[in-house]
């Protein structure tokens, strides 16, 4: 490919924003809680993110972790929140609904497109958990989503390369494929040269020492196998750096 390809980092924090920013990042994708595969960001770590960065902020709109089958009351809530985050500098907005049968939930998204125009929209990695992906493609082209983000319906992209390939062909250019889900920097150029991908996602993070000086280790402040709350992930700018220039080198 000729063009430039285009790296996009999840983030979760005005620190790993800025530093993906400065490692060369063309977009953010900003959530809170990727520990939990990313929820919604709260408005103001949005509008800080905002103010620091200045390439566009795709914006993760997901109430809650586990699936993507929503009740009316939480599937409110994202309604809120996309209206909220929308007017707080978004550039896109990032969601997925799916129905019971592991379909895309047609009427629901359908209605989540309108609320976040004119921003265009990615549905994320719910995609994976659909029963036809194939099916779901086509459903998502007709809604007019602009971008789907999978890991070819495995644990990572290169497991799932040959789905991944072949979704990247059958969009054309209807709807852009992002590929994300365990990219390193030593499968990225496997994975660009063989799904001919224009864009990829990935967290590019590493581990920061906590600040604290006093540490009580004898309590965990969440589940009881979390990582220490002393022990940070936050997005490496080196790491984003290195995506950069092997996206380059195999374009």
């Amino acid at each position: 490919m000729s063009s430039r390809r285009l790296v996009e980092v999840c983030v979760d924090s005005v620190e790993s924003a800025v530093a993906a920013a400065g490692g060369g990042a063309d977009r953010l994708e900003v959530c809170s809680a990727l520990g939990e595969g990313g929820l919604t960001p709260s408005p103001g770590l949005l509008e800080v993110i905002r103010e620091r960065v200045k390439i566009p902020l795709a914006v993760m709109i997901r109430p809650r972790a586990g699936d993507f089958c929503y009740s009316d009351d939480e599937f409110e809530v994202m309604r809120r929140d996309l209206v909220r985050l929308k007017t707080l500098g978004a550039d896109l907005m990032v969601f997925g609904l799916l129905t019971p049968g592991g379909e895309v939930d047609v009427a629901r998204t359908r209605e989540l497109i309108a609320l976040a125009r004119p921003l265009p929209v990615t549905f994320h990695r719910a995609f994976d958990m659909t029963r036809d992906p194939r099916a779901a493609l086509e459903t998502l082209v007709s809604l007019g989503c602009e971008r789907v983000l999978t890991s070819g319906q495995e644990k990572s992209v290169l497991e799932g390369l040959e789905l991944v390939t072949e979704l990247v062909r059958l969009a054309g250019n209807r709807i852009t494929v992002l590929p994300g889900g365990g990219i390193t920097e030593r499968n990225l150029p496997r994975i660009l040269r063989e799904c001919d991908a224009k864009e990829f996602h990935v967290s590019a993070s590493g581990s920061r020492d906590s600040r604290m000086e006093f540490r009580n280790t004898r309590i965990p402040m969440g589940r009881t196998l979390a990582a220490s709350e002393f022990a940070l992930s936050v997005a490496d700018e080196a790491r984003v750096r290195r995506f950069r220039g092997l996206a380059d080198a195999t374009a």
